[in-house]
């Protein structure tokens, strides 16, 4: 077998996956669709790289080299003792696990220290837990494993140059973590082609082998399609015998079974948490309908403002204020309302003054009206924003109090046939349709940094009047799961 270092995120990106290692290694194709937003983390990986590289500026660059040739060079320039390298590799042929094996390494920086050498990777993930197995520290003991081979001593320290600029550590353990991990790889790669896998929906997005995956797992009717039924719970089941939706609705009127959903409480016996949300969520996937748990409650139509954020993950700076806040009001003349952040210095506290301006307006024409989301991020900015850049006459504080988190509610009212409880699913289930061919938070995002970088007036207008279009279509769907709600009252 040949291993690259890089293969360890075979299982772990963009979710762990025992399958995806078997079907990569075997050649079978994935669905390539590289987005916008992924072309910006290769692009952004690629300019954290090279300002670290600008801070060397002793490098030997190798990596305009052949493969074979950058080999050759990384021994020959460390002998020399060279200050430091770019792009070196290592490939070391050698018998793992009773088969022959290559294994090839190749790290982003070979960092001179004292007799030996530092071996850095630059990653622009800003937090990850060093001493804890995962694909980078993996990727970095396999690293260093490596060059202890070819030069006979360990490396002098393995570290990650992260995307807030910081170095980290990572304790080399001579290499035995990354051993035991390609034995683990091994494993998988052999993996027979109906070998089982739970699918999720978060855990398989963003995947290659998405589609194919949930086709096999719907076809089943495997049990892992329910979205209350966890990675574990699903290899639990199906080891005790449950393995289809149909299974386990059966499984719970099995007395051989009882100690599967029922635990104890002074009282006698009741069904587990999980168990009582698993089995509802089983019957909405059998019969096709929604099932309601509790009869929703909801402010009048006339007291509603939905109400969503565009913004991001805490990587990289850039990305971590609310670029958008957008507004619509409900009957009886609905429109949106947005507020969207410029690109100087005092422009994300120029948005937030906006956005208050306007949640004020629409506080004061009507009094008790409740901002509707979906989940918590609206209500995690609005306390973030508060605390920064102040609430001076109280506004932020009462959207906070007239949140309703529709997410939230839907969750505790209905179970519903469905594999996640994501707005992107939910909407279409209701009958909203999108109408955007393009559209995603992770989309937005790379079209906002697009709009940021470009130089234009006319194109950053242009940029923005696509997101703001992305966001009244999730403000639209908001107020279409509201008024599916109101049609279903329980």
């Amino acid at each position: 077998m040949r291993f690259r270092a890089s293969d360890v995120f075979d299982y772990y990106y963009p979710s762990r996956c025992a399958l995806r290692v078997a079907l990569r290694y075997r050649g079978e194709p994935e669905e390539e669709a590289v987005g916008p937003f992924a072309e910006l983390l290769r692009a952004m990986g690629k300019t954290h790289e090279l300002a670290q590289l600008r801070a060397l500026p002793e490098a030997v660059d190798l990596s305009g080299f052949s493969p074979e040739e950058r080999e050759r060079r990384t021994m020959l320039e460390i002998r020399a003792g060279a200050p430091a390298l770019y792009q070196p590799r290592f490939h070391l042929g050698i018998e793992l696990f009773g088969e022959d094996s290559d294994v090839v390494g190749e790290p982003d920086f070979l960092i001179r220290d004292g007799a030996g050498y530092r071996i850095r990777d630059s990653k622009i993930k800003r937090r990850f837990t060093a001493d804890r197995p995962g694909s980078i520290p993996l990727q970095l003991q396999l690293y260093g494993f490596l060059y202890e081979r070819a030069t006979g001593r360990p490396p002098r320290a393995l570290e990650v140059h992260a995307g807030g600029g910081e170095i980290v550590p990572i304790p080399y353990d001579g290499g035995d973590a990354a051993l035991a991990f390609l034995g683990q790889l091994a494993r998988m790669r052999r993996a027979p082609p109906d070998a089982w896998e739970p699918v999720g929906w978060s855990k398989c997005g963003g995947c290659g082998y998405n589609g194919r995956c949930w086709k096999r797992a719907v076809s089943a009717s495997d049990v892992s399609i329910l979205h209350e039924i966890s990675q574990d719970r699903a290899r639990d089941l199906r080891a005790r015998g449950v393995s289809t939706v149909e299974e386990l609705l059966r499984a719970f009127d099995d007395p051989a079974r009882r100690g599967l959903f029922f635990e104890k409480n002074r009282t006698g016996e009741k069904l587990s948490g999980w168990a009582a949300r698993a089995r509802l969520d089983a019957e909405a996937h059998a019969t096709g309908r929604p099932v309601v748990i509790e009869p929703p409650r909801l402010p009048a139509a006339l007291d509603c403002v939905v109400f969503d954020l565009e913004g991001a993950r805490a990587f990289p700076e850039v990305l971590e204020k609310v670029y958008l806040w957008g507004l619509q009001t409900c009957e009886p003349s609905p429109r949106h309302l947005s507020v969207v952040a410029g690109f100087g210095p005092e422009a994300d506290r120029d948005a937030w003054r906006e956005f208050l301006g306007v949640a004020a307006a629409l506080l004061s024409e009507r009094p008790g009206i409740a901002f509707v989301h979906w989940g918590t991020y609206e209500r995690t900015k609005l306390t973030e924003y508060a605390r920064i850049y102040g609430d001076a006459d109280g506004t932020a504080s009462r959207v906070l109090d007239s949140l309703l988190n529709l997410h939230d509610l839907v969750r505790r009212c209905f179970a519903l046939p469905l594999p996640s409880s994501g707005l992107k699913v939910v909407g279409p289930y209701v009958g909203f349709q999108r109408r955007l061919p393009e559209g995603g938070g992770d989309w937005a995002i790379a079209k906002y940094i697009e709009a940021t970088e470009s130089e234009s007036p006319a194109e950053r207008d242009a940029i923005l009047g696509e997101i703001r279009a992305y966001n009244e279509e999730d403000l639209d769907a908001t107020a279409a799961v509201l008024d599916w709600i109101r049609q279903h009252p329980g």
